[in-house]
């Protein structure tokens, strides 16, 4: 039985946003960058961000980014309209440290409150290699 897991997946929910900052390319751009530096992570490729367009259904639209990262990967989505956003940090490196990134999106797009999720992911990945 392996002796630890594979990696860490630390989901955010933030609400009560600055409609401003949530709907600012260069804002959400600039999280990348600094989630890795804050992270000790490394950049595959350059961040991607885009604007996403209301589907006139539940998504009012805004910017959806993402970057891959040596450790796996980082995305974030915006909701103006909804004064909302939903992130993921997921890494093979673990002993993310939660706090800091919660307090990095609260501080960032002036949150008022967040939901974390917090997922080990490979339970059982193997100690070595299989072939």
């Amino acid at each position: 039985m392996p002796a630890s897991h594979f990696g860490e997946h630390v989901t955010i929910d933030g609400y009560g946003g600055a409609p401003e900052l949530l709907d600012s390319e260069k804002t959400v751009s600039s999280c990348f960058d600094e989630l890795c530096t804050l992270l000790g992570m490394r950049q595959l490729i350059n961040p991607v961000v885009i604007s996403a367009p209301d589907n006139h259904l539940k998504d009012p639209g805004g910017w959806s980014g993402f970057v891959i990262i040596a450790e796996s990967h980082i995305s974030i989505h915006t909701f103006p309209r909804r004064r909302f956003l939903t992130a993921d940090i997921y890494s093979c490196k673990n002993g993310l440290d939660q706090e800091s990134i919660q307090d990095f999106f609260k501080q960032k797009f002036q949150l008022a409150s967040i939901e974390t999720n917090f997922i080990k992911r490979g339970l059982a990945y193997p100690d070595h290699n299989l072939l």
